[in-house]
């Protein structure tokens, strides 16, 4: 066996934001799979792509390889301790061996038209044969007919066109070396193991990786949730790419991460997320998922009153940096500026005169900032 050497394809450039990887099923090319939908990610993320062996930007391969292999070749593209991943078909049962075998390096997942078994062993066998013999332009009418749903062809001629031809392009040994890793490809048992948050995406039109098939993934991980999509076959995030970006998103930004955003304003959650280590990962999700997932999500309380409760903690503990991040957020929940005098009057009292002295120092200096940014 050889670990096959895998090209990486950048599809949005933000170094400052969190990475998604995504991966691409048999016969396409990811740019061809993955691009209308990355570009409507919306910036929130670092997008790299891969090609599989033989597609795409990738090389032929060089000889046989094995699910765990491709994984492993996937990892050594990726320069972050973490990342999030979403993957169709193939994709998607790379994202499983990935989850399994690098249980530290997954935030998170999203496996669309997959399986953590998919197919027959033989059939898979067999195509490799056919293509070996054939090439690859043999596969373009049945792949046709499993890749999109009813219609779609007519819908969306150029996409489809351009999904085709890669398909075409494709060398005929890196496809069917893909075929035989698939039929080896088995982790039905040991999907309990998974602990990364999973969201299995069905398309209801799919022959090959039907809803029972991502039904099985949801159940089998430890945190599975799945969603099943009318209208849609083998190739999702090509068929509605508006739709898969935004359960990639909804799926990749918890609650917690959402409300954190909301209050605290992108570019500081941005430059949190950036500046997360090893070291300091395990602290970051405890904040996101309890004080913002747990806390500021619960209905007792509107975002406006959690504010002044926080503020007002913070003038009494004189925690000054987080005390100025807050000024910013009570803007963003509705404070206005005399609201957050009379806040601060009352902690001068009940707080302290000089805690109350340096939050107002503060808080002016905040709020003028947040004037002239406005201008």
């Amino acid at each position: 066996m050889t670990v096959p050497r895998l090209n990486a394809v950048p599809l949005v450039d933000a170094p400052d934001r969190p990475l998604l990887v995504l991966g691409p099923s048999l016969g396409t090319s990811a740019e061809t799979l993955w691009a209308r939908c990355a570009d409507l990610l919306d910036g929130r993320f670092h997008v790299l792509a891969w090609d599989l062996p033989g597609h795409g930007r990738t090389p032929p391969p060089s000889g046989a390889f094995t699910m765990a292999e491709l994984a492993s070749a996937v990892l050594a593209l990726i320069d972050r301790p973490r990342f999030a991943y979403a993957g169709d078909s193939v994709g998607g049962a790379v994202g499983l061996q990935l989850m399994l075998d690098a249980p530290d390096r997954v935030d998170a997942a999203v496996l669309l038209c997959s399986g953590a078994k998919i197919g027959e062993s033989t059939g898979w066998l067999e195509r490799a044969e056919t293509v070996r013999a054939a090439g690859t332009p043999v596969m373009v009418e049945g792949s046709a007919a499993r890749w999109f749903s009813p219609g779609f062809l007519d819908r969306e001629p150029d996409t489809g066109a351009a999904l085709l031809q890669a398909l075409r392009d494709t060398d005929r040994e890196g496809y069917a070396r893909v075929c035989e890793a698939l039929a080896a490809f088995d982790v039905r048992d040991r999907l309990g193991e998974i602990t990364a948050p999973v969201l299995a995406v069905a398309g209801a039109d799919d022959a090959a990786t039907p809803p029972a098939s991502l039904a099985e993934i949801a159940r089998g991980v430890r945190a599975g949730r799945l969603v099943v999509l009318d209208g849609v076959a083998h190739l999702a995030p090509a068929e509605r790419p508006g739709t898969v970006a935004g359960l990639i998103r909804e799926h990749l930004e918890s609650p917690g991460l959402s409300v954190r955003r909301a209050v605290l304003g992108d570019a500081h959650v941005d430059r949190a997320i950036a500046g997360t280590t090893g070291f300091t990962a395990d602290f970051q999700d405890l904040v996101t998922r309890y004080a913002w997932g747990e806390i500021w999500t619960r209905p007792g309380l509107d975002r406006r009153s959690r504010s002044i409760v926080t503020l007002t903690a913070l003038v009494a503990l004189g925690h000054q940096e987080e005390f100025a991040m807050h000024v910013r957020a009570a803007r963003r929940n509705g404070l206005s500026d005399d609201e957050i005098k009379e806040l601060l009057l009352q902690t001068a009292v009940y707080c302290g005169v000089p805690a109350a002295n340096t939050a107002f120092r503060i808080a002016q200096q905040v709020l003028t900032e947040l004037d002239e940014a406005d201008r």
